[in-house]
């Protein structure tokens, strides 16, 4: 069956192609330089460019060396373990603050619902140089500048609004009228939350947490504001060895970190798919 109606005109048939080439060059724009450090972490030399046995595809062209170095080597490890013991929390707590402020803002009884949201939602509006110099002179004033929770913290309010969003939009499908048969059968607000709420809207829940997660973990400016020597994370160690020492073993990390980014999203359109199924909005 064809995609294009036969009465088509001349100019939807050039539009409907054309938009597919659009979208199509887009896409390799996006993509191909990513797809490109790829083959380049496996370079036996120290050179951020393809050698001739890369592309005689020599077996002697490629080695596992730069990744044998980011496992080995401390300063990358302690960059990891920073990043790993961030991240985690950060997600938790803008995962808890997101979902409450998501089914709070769903009530319609809240007063300047569009203008709490906003506030809310900020950081993702707000140019992330200018919030990263905010939180500095904040945590100057404070104490908390160059310590671990000042980090977390910091990440924690970057990635609540991704939490807000995705569990406003899953909030949308939501029968309300489930809340008020669990109340009518005497279940607390806290019962009907965790046993009739919660489990509807997890997907959109876990969906926010893994933005969250992305979002610390690659993130590298507003740590090189808040964050002191001890909280280097991988982004930060990144950039410190673009600047100062330019080493293959970065295109190692960051062949790492695309894989990592490509099974959340996965993970991430699973679960979309699974919310979908669950308000009935496509076929099991």
């Amino acid at each position: 069956m064809s995609a294009l109606p036969p009465y088509a005109s001349k100019a939807q048939i050039a539009w409907y192609y054309g938009f597919r080439v659009i979208c199509a060059l887009i896409f390799f724009f996006l993509i191909v330089p990513i797809l490109v450090i790829i083959p380049l972490s496996f370079n036996a030399s120290d050179f951020f460019t393809f050698t001739k046995e890369m592309l005689a595809l020599d077996p002697d062209g490629y080695s596992l060396k730069h990744y044998r170095d980011f496992f080995t080597n401390p300063d990358w490890q302690q960059a990891l373990r920073n990043s790993v013991s961030i991240a985690p929390m950060a997600t938790l707590i803008s995962t808890g603050l997101g979902t409450l402020a998501a089914i709070g803002l769903s009530q319609s009884h809240v007063p300047f619902r569009g203008t709490i949201m906003a506030i809310l939602i900020s950081p993702m509006i707000v140019p992330l140089i200018i919030s990263a110099a905010g939180m500095y002179f904040f945590y100057s004033r404070i104490g908390m500048q160059g310590t671990y929770w000042g980090v977390v913290l910091a990440h924690a309010a970057l990635g609540t609004p991704f939490v807000i969003i995705t569990v406003t939009a899953t909030l949308v499908g939501f029968d309300k009228s489930l809340v008020r048969a669990a109340a009518s059968m005497g279940a607390n607000p806290v019962t009907t939350f965790f046993k009739v709420q919660m489990p509807l809207i997890m997907p959109g829940v876990i969906s926010g947490g893994l933005f969250a997660f992305i979002t610390s973990f690659d993130e590298v400016v507003v740590v090189l504001f808040v964050g002191s020597a001890s909280q280097k994370t991988l982004p930060w160690q990144m950039f410190t060895g673009l600047r100062e020492q330019i080493s293959p073993t970065i295109l190692a990390v960051a062949t790492v970190l695309v894989t990592i980014s490509i099974i959340l999203l996965t993970t991430l359109e699973l679960l979309r798919r699974r919310a979908e199924r669950l308000r009935g909005m496509s076929p099991g």
